[in-house]
Parts: C-alpha cells; structure tokens; sequence
C-alpha cells in the first residue's frame, strides 16, 4: 500500500519541508476536514492516537471518578485502558458467540447504577447491533462511544462507522485499514461542543483567548502534519482497499471448510471492512506451528482477554464464558488488500488439512 502513496507523501513532506509547519497548519485541517466528511460527521479531532483517541473523548463526556463504562471484554486492551486513564472503572461485558461484538443483551447484563457510557467495538472491521445498542443505550440514559480502531470505512444502515454514537474513535496504527507511518489517531463528532472540548484537551488544555492561557488539564495528544499526509493521500485509496479485503474474505468463505476453521459470523443490515480475517480452530498452538512450517504466518486476536489480565481483574465481577472460550481459539489468517487471491487459496487448502474437525469426524 506504501508503493500506492509514496510519490503523493514525498511531494506533501517535501512542502512540509519548505514551510516548517509540522504542527497543525493546514495539512492536518485539510485532512480533519476530509475524515469527517467521509464518515459522515460535523467535527474530526485529530490526536496523537487511538488510546488518547478514547480517553480523551471519556474525559470531554465529564466521565471520571466514581463512573463506569461498560467495555466488552473481547476487545484489545486499549479500550479498557483508557477508561482507567479517565479515572472511571471499566465494566466489562461478553460478546455474541458467533460475531463476537457486543450485544443489547449483554451491555443490558452489565448495567450498574455508575455507569456513564459503553464502549461499542466494532472489532475485526464490523459493527455490531447499533440500532439495538442505541436504543437500549437511550433508555438506560447513557452514551454511546464507538471504538472503531479497526472499521475505517464500515457501514451500518446508510451511516458510516463512527457516526451513530456521540463520538467515533478512531486509531491510524500502521497496520489498521486506513494507517499512517507511525502513530495517530482521530476522534469525529457532530456535538459542538464535544469537538471544542477536544481540540482544548489535546493540546494541554488550551482556551481559545492565547497561547498560554490554559483553562482544561489537558495534555499533549496533536496529529502532527507528518502523518496527516499520509494519511490524506492513503484516505483517496481506502474504499479500493477496503473493497479488495472483502473480495479476499469471499475467497476465505468459499473455500475454508466451517467444520474445521468457521470464520467469525456476519450481522445482517451492515457492511464490514474486514480489518482481520478471524477463524476459530482446536489445537491452536499446533496448528500455528505446522502452519509457520508451511509459510503461512497468523495472529491472535486476542489471546487474553481484558477482564483476566492482571492490571484489569480488579474490576472483573466474574467469568465471561463467551470471550474466555473465544480467546483460546481464535486465529486470524493473512489478509491485506494486496494478497493475491492464489495466496489466500493455499491459506485455506493447508488450514483444511491441518486444524482438526469440530465435529470430530
């Protein structure tokens, strides 16, 4: 994907050079300006990453100590960690056996009086039920944060990821669909008010009156223009990227035999973008090993999950049979938009030989 943008970034570095604007100016507003418009939104708030991403939009919500906020426990542990770092407790909830994501029901299973808001995860590029999470949200009185680290491009209903809670975090890691060469990260917004917050709370708290007037304890979290021209130039490519990935995914579908490497399950009424390609075998651990031997590498996404690590097991109230089955299965296969299709064919060919049938026949 580099070799798609190289001449676009060197041309845009090359006048960062000449103006010395590396931070904000107009190459980080200009792409501001063109995320939210792409995901459907008033405001996007460009930030230092996804984490900060989070725990500066739990912080601008008012959400601090003595509050909750329920994380589904499927999820990488940046989710929960920013909770932490907003001063609240997180309250952890299971997923759906098939999709994985969060559901009505199990946020429902986690309520307690201190909860202020839900993280919703749109995990491995799909969203989950929003209109169920909405709904249930808005009569539980609380609001709805999307951790869409891993959905740039998603969709649900005619809304792109991002757009349906108050706010929609984002993290442009490397490796995530839409990525820059290093870290950032973005939140987007339609609440005025929520974008104001933000844009004084990544820059340590700034007013608007000068530049050393400082009415928030903020701290300092600005997407630098470096990276925002990468990733204005990859942002033109993304839909073809995304578009490719799910071309891929079809060849996994078609030809990864579900009793031996079921692919985790679609919901109806979206669109996702296939940031991972995430099956569920037995026997894990050899079957990554015969399958390193054969060439192929792959992932675990992810192997503990949030409630049993040990800096989060305090705010653990008991088992989360979903997740923890889930966590000691789940293996995710090469995908990117440039993998060739043969590649993916030979993928699934040795997975079926490897990974033992469920049904054990």
């Amino acid at each position: 994907m580099t070799a798609d943008v190289r001449e676009e970034v060197t041309a845009g570095w090359s006048e960062l050079l000449d103006s010395g604007a590396f931070i904000g100016g107009t190459a980080v507003a200009r792409f501001e300006q063109d995320w939210a418009a792409f995901c459907g939104t008033r405001h996007a708030v460009g930030v230092a990453n996804g984490t900060d991403a989070l725990h500066l939009t739990f912080r601008a919500l008012g959400i601090g100590a003595g509050d909750e906020v329920v994380v589904p426990a499927n999820t990488f542990v940046a989710t929960a960690e920013a909770v932490v770092l907003a001063g609240a407790r997180p309250r952890f909830a299971d997923v759906d056996p098939d999709t994985l994501l969060i559901t009505p029901e199990t946020l429902e299973a986690a309520m307690t009086p201190a909860v202020r808001a839900v993280a919703v995860v749109h995990l491995y590029g799909q969203m989950p039920d929003m209109e169920g999470l909405l709904a249930t949200a808005a009569r539980l009185g609380i609001d709805v944060v999307e951790d869409a680290a891993q959905a740039q491009g998603a969709t649900r209903g005619e809304a792109r990821a991002g757009a349906h809670g108050v706010a929609g975090c984002f993290s442009f890691y490397p490796g995530k669909n839409l990525g820059a060469f290093g870290d950032a990260g973005a939140v987007v917004t339609s609440d005025d008010r929520l974008a104001e917050t933000l844009l004084s709370l990544r820059d340590h708290g700034r007013a608007g009156s000068g530049h050393y007037d400082h009415g928030l304890l903020g701290l300092n979290s600005r997407l630098d223009a470096v990276q925002a021209v990468v990733l204005a130039a990859k942002l033109r490519h993304l839909d073809a990227w995304n578009a490719a990935r799910a071309d891929l995914m079809a060849v996994y579908r078609d030809l990864l035999d579900p009793d031996v490497a079921p692919l985790v399950g679609r919901l109806q009424g979206g669109r996702g973008v296939h940031h991972l390609a995430v099956t569920r075998v037995l026997d894990r651990a050899r079957v990554r090993e015969e399958l390193a031997e054969a060439g192929v590498a792959t992932g675990i996404h992810y192997p503990t999950p949030c409630h049993l690590m040990t800096p989060y097991a305090g705010y653990a109230d008991g088992p989360l049979p979903v997740t923890e089955s889930a966590a000691a299965q789940v293996l995710s296969l090469p995908l990117y938009p440039h993998l060739r299709v043969g590649d993916v064919e030979r993928v699934a060919k040795t997975v079926n030989a490897i990974a033992p049938r469920r049904s054990g026949r």
